[in-house]
Formats: C-alpha cells, sequence, structure tokens
C-alpha cells in the first residue's frame, strides 16, 4: 500500500466495499498549504515531504462556517483548517497498470462550504464496482478563495478572486502527474461536480487553460454563468471589508488577520447579502477578471472552448424546493410566501404590463397537470432561476462542439417530508455514488430508495466516463442533444427518452428574454 510519488511516499489504506475491497489514499496534499505569504494567492507546488505519508484519514476541509441545516440535524461535520486544506482522496481497486477512467468530483457547498470527505460522494463504492479510479478534490472557499484584491493589494494578489478555480485546475494538474501511479489513465479524466461543484466544473469547460486536463465532462445542477464582472466583485470586497472592520486603506490587513476573524466576517457579510436574496444567496463566485476567466463561461463555451469534451448535463425536476417547503413545523406563512413570490415575479418580469406572471402560473399549471400551490409557483420560478433555464442555455451553447452533449431530467421523488421536496437539490448524488445507505443520503432518500435507479445511473456514469457514450443496459438509447428535438433522458425507476421536457417554461423564459431585448 506504498507508492512513490514526485512528492514522496504516501501509504494507504483498504476498505471493504459491498463488492470488493478497494485501496485508498486519503489527504494527499496537490499544492502547498495557502497559509502565511500564500494567504490570497495562486496555489503553489507542494513541497517533497521526508519520509512516509500517512494517506490513511481524510485531509481538512477548507476554513467555512458550520453548515447551519447541518448543525441542526446533528450531523457531523469534518474539521477544517486554512493549513493543508489543499489535498484530495484517491480510491482505486488497485495501485496498478491497468490505466483505468479516471473520475474527479468537485464537491457542492455555494462555494462557501463543502468537502472532499462527505459520505454522499465517496467513491469506494464507484471504484470497487466498476474498475474506475475516483478522486475527490478540495478547494478554497468564500473570502479565501474569491475576494478580489488586485486592485487593493497589487499585481501579486491579482488572481484572488479566481483562487477556488486555480486550486481545481491544480488538482486536475496533480492528477494529470500523478494518477498513473494509481492505476489511473491521465488521458482519459472525467471531471464531474454537482451544484457549486456542477457549476465549478462548467467554469472550467469554459475556461481555456484547462484545455487537454480532462476529457470528460458531467454537471449536475450547475451552470456556466455563475462569474461576476470585476465592478461586481469589487463591489463585493468592499462590502466584505465592511464586515470585517477594515477600509481599502486598511485591507492589507487581510493577509494576517486571523482565521477566525476572517470566517466571522464572512458570516456577518453573507448574512446581510441573503438578506436581499429569495431562495439561493451566492456571495462568492468566481471574476471575469480578464486572467483566469476572460468571459463569461458559457460564451467561452459558445466560441467552442473545449469543445471535443463530451458533455452531460441535467438537473433536478425540483430543485429548489430544500428554500422553499418547510422541513420542520416552523415554515414560511402563507403571507410570508406570497411576498417572495411577489418579490421573484419583480425581479424577473420588471415590466410585467401584459399578465406575464398569470401566464406563467398558466404555463406551469399545464405542466404539472393542476393548479399550484405558492410554493410551487416559487420553486418552479427559483428553479429555473438558478438551474433549469442556464442548462438550457448551456446546451444551446453547445450546439457547434464538435463532441456530442448528453441532457437529462433526474425525477424520482423522495417521500420524505410527506413528498413535499420532489426531486429536489442534491438528491441524485447518493444515487451516482452508490451511497443510499448512507446516514446523510437516508435523510435525503428515505430508508427504501430504489437501489435499481443507482445501479443504472452509476454504471451510466461510469461508462460515459470511459467511452464518452452515456449507456447502461437498463437505459433506452440515448440520443445526443440537438435543438431540434432537444433529447432528454428522465432518469427514474422507468428511464425514458423525451423530447424537450418542461417545454412549456423553456418557451415562456425565451419569448420573456425577446420581450426584454425589443
Amino acid at each position: 500500500m506504498r507508492l512513490i510519488l514526485p512528492s514522496g511516499v504516501v501509504h494507504g489504506s483498504t476498505a471493504l466495499t459491498k463488492r470488493a475491497d478497494v485501496q485508498c489514499y486519503l489527504g494527499i496534499p496537490f499544492a502547498a498549504s495557502p497559509v502565511g505569504t500564500l494567504r490570497f494567492r495562486p496555489p503553489q507546488p507542494v513541497e517533497p515531504w521526508p519520509g512516509e505519508l500517512e494517506a490513511k484519514r481524510f485531509g481538512p476541509a477548507a476554513p467555512q462556517n458550520p453548515d447551519p441545516f447541518m448543525t441542526a440535524n446533528d450531523y457531523f461535520q469534518p474539521p477544517s483548517s486554512e493549513a493543508d486544506c489543499l489535498n484530495l482522496n484517491v480510491w482505486t481497486p488497485r495501485a496498478d497498470a491497468q490505466a483505468r477512467p479516471v473520475m474527479v468530483w468537485i464537491h457542492g457547498g455555494g462555494y462557501v462550504g463543502g468537502s472532499n470527505s462527505s459520505g454522499l460522494n465517496n467513491g469506494a463504492e464507484l471504484a470497487a464496482t466498476f474498475d474506475v479510479v475516483v478522486v475527490s478534490i478540495n478547494y478554497r472557499l468564500g473570502a479565501l478563495g474569491y475576494l478580489q484584491l488586485g486592485h487593493l493589494l497589487g499585481e501579486e494578489f491579482a488572481d484572488a478572486g479566481n483562487l477556488g478555480v486555480l486550486d481545481q485546475i491544480a488538482a486536475l494538474e496533480w492528477v494529470r502527474d500523478n494518477i498513473a501511479a494509481f492505476g489511473g489513465d491521465p488521458q482519459c479524466v472525467t471531471v464531474f461536480g454537482e451544484s457549486a461543484g456542477g457549476a465549478a466544473v462548467a467554469t472550467l469547460l469554459g475556461t481555456p487553460r484547462t484545455e487537454g486536463l480532462f476529457h470528460r465532462a458531467i454537471v449536475q445542477s450547475g451552470t456556466a454563468e455563475r462569474a461576476r464582472g470585476l465592478p461586481e466583485s469589487e463591489a463585493i470586497t468592499a462590502a466584505f471589508l465592511e464586515a470585517a472592520g477594515l477600509t481599502e486603506e486598511t485591507a492589507h490587513r487581510l493577509l494576517d488577520l486571523p482565521l477566525d476573524q476572517v470566517l466571522a466576517a464572512q458570516q456577518r457579510f453573507a448574512g446581510r447579502f441573503a438578506r436581499g436574496v429569495v431562495g439561493l444567496a451566492l456571495p462568492f463566485q468566481p471574476t471575469i477578471d480578464g486572467r483566469v476567466l476572460s468571459e463569461m463561461p458559457l460564451d467561452a463555451v459558445r466560441r467552442g472552448v473545449n469543445g471535443g469534451v463530451p458533455l452531460l448535463v441535467g438537473t433536478n425536476r425540483n430543485e429548489t424546493s430544500i428554500f422553499t417547503e418547510p422541513m420542520s413545523g416552523d415554515g414560511d406563512s402563507k403571507e410570508a410566501t406570497e411576498a417572495k413570490l411577489a418579490a421573484v415575479f419583480a425581479e424577473e418580469l420588471p415590466a410585467d404590463t401584459g399578465g406575464q406572471a398569470a401566464h406563467y402560473k398558466a404555463v406551469l399549471a399545464d405542466e404539472l397537470g393542476h393548479e399550484p400551490r405558492d410554493r410551487q409557483v416559487l420553486e418552479s420560478l427559483l428553479t429555473d432561476r438558478l438551474y433549469r433555464q442556464p442548462t438550457n442555455r448551456l446546451l444551446d451553447a453547445r450546439a457547434s462542439s464538435v463532441a456530442e452533449t448528453y441532457a437529462y431530467l433526474f425525477t424520482w421523488e423522495t417521500p420524505l417530508f410527506d413528498g413535499r421536496l420532489g426531486a429536489c437539490h442534491v438528491l441524485d448524488v447518493p444515487f451516482v455514488f452508490r451511497q443510499l445507505d448512507r446516514i446523510e443520503a437516508v435523510s435525503l432518500v428515505g430508508e427504501h430508495p430504489p437501489q435499481q435507479l443507482s445501479d443504472w445511473m452509476s454504471a451510466t456514469w461510469v461508462r460515459f466516463a470511459d467511452t464518452g457514450v452515456p449507456m447502461s443496459a437498463a437505459l433506452p438509447e440515448w440520443t445526443p442533444y440537438e435543438p431540434s428535438a432537444r433529447s432528454t433522458m428522465e432518469l427514474n425507476t422507468r428511464p425514458t427518452l423525451l423530447n424537450d421536457p418542461l417545454a412549456g417554461l423553456r418557451r415562456f423564459w425565451l419569448e420573456t428574454a425577446k420581450v426584454s431585448a425589443s
């Protein structure tokens, strides 16, 4: 279980899965600790270590505040640390010369939380079942990963607004240079992720410097539009400095501000930011800085960047129900829901003089087959805004790509919470990773989820990673996505290839955009 890497010797362990044993190498640093003079600076090569590195435990997550949902439910939250947070995990059937497909997972968490050690995305079962190498990575989060500082601190900090992106690229470069020692093929690498991880994958897809680092991409509930222009990012920096009790003149104090004070300021700033947002607040995002990102990733994809990379992309039917449906007895009142609904309509349809809001409700009623509740309308609006329509735009942007693009819609509904969540955000992840029994998964899928759906999805994801075509013995033939037919695989216990599902909603927003532009 010892491997010799350019940076030193790693000593892994063996874990027993339902299928077979698998070799685990956990907490391996892929870049130097981003502390001291490296805070707010691009990732640097890891220093070779003396002796052996015991790679038998997960490394720390990137610094973050506790997740309120995890805290409220008394779930385990992995320790985080600024030092040594740039680490990754490798699960492999055997560290030999077999050159297996490699799947690199980027975790979600809104760019402010999450880790590579969640039970939902533990790679052991995938590796053991399908003879594939699975890697999960950490990257810097929040202010330490996405706070634009070049305009205040100078050229050395010009990349501070995109450190999370650069960390992900550094991890992919590590995979390219090291994965063969673990039995993986550096010429068959798939990058995949969900939520912020899906957005990260879509961002990498639209980043020219990543060309050649991965050969397939899977975007689960992500978007290629999670990036800000410089003026907006600099305004975010000003608001964060205020929350930290600093000014532009004293911004240099961030370089050695104690970590707990950085996180406390981040908590204050995020709270203020969220008060002006209905649904998902995203205070930290990559920056279109002309260096790491020269344009919105969606526009780069449309121009053909990484157009030779096969793409699998999709959403869950009810992504944002976790924000709109009460999961306890203290949910929003009817009046509060109506106020939120009015606020979102006002933002999305600011010139609603022709009854567009009423028209949207009618379109949704047609899709559902019944008159929607206010919370269902709010959920659909937010899902359209954050996931569904950005995914449609990404699919259309890939129309001229050399490689094929495949679309899916995950529709299996969790029975928990009286079924109100439907096919909610994150629900697909434990199915992909074959981790339905994990405690984190049971709180989403219940005690008797359909194992066969996990079998089909995980096999399809791995087959796509291997060949660039999503296939499984249980699935009908999956036709590539084309704007003419918009073929989309419905992922449920009876998978079905659909043409343009939820077409009414797609057309509503297309027509709304045309009206707004005229």
